[in-house]
């Protein structure tokens, strides 16, 4: 009967095979098992730098903060991109501000920048931030 397993002879010092000896006196295990989990350990520890052991799981956190920022600027992008075009298309064949009118958009725009601080001063009143929370609760 194939067992996909190939047979190794090999040489320990007495030491080590005294420690296998009492790890494998537990009920359930076996000095096989111990020798293929521990090689293989060894084997994927080798594979990988030290480098990656220290910083693999910072990157990793990184990588996923990136993308989270990326995807809320890209929201932001397309929501002025749709803005500034809807306001070319409403006010293409108008004719040119007086002074008073001038005057009146500065106003306007004073207050919608104000209107946008206490925006991001609440959050939880902002429907931007509800819609990105709601796309990072969807996918992640």
């Amino acid at each position: 009967m194939k067992t996909f397993k190939t047979r190794h002879q090999f040489y320990l010092p007495d030491d080590l095979s005294e420690k296998l000896e009492a790890l494998a006196g537990a009920p359930g295990s076996s000095k096989t098992a111990i020798m293929t989990a521990a090689f293989r350990a060894w084997l994927e520890r080798r594979g990988s730098t030290e480098l990656d052991e220290r910083f693999g799981a910072r990157l990793d956190r990184l990588s996923r903060a990136d993308e989270q920022l990326a995807r809320k600027l890209d929201f932001v992008a397309e929501a002025l991109g749709a803005f500034v075009q809807h306001q070319l298309t409403m006010t293409a064949h108008q004719p040119p501000f007086e002074a008073e009118t001038g005057q009146l958009g500065l106003q306007r725009y004073r207050k919608f920048v104000e209107f946008v601080a206490q925006r991001l001063a609440r959050p939880d009143q902002s429907p931007v931030a509800a819609a990105i929370v709601a796309q990072e609760s969807t996918s992640g």
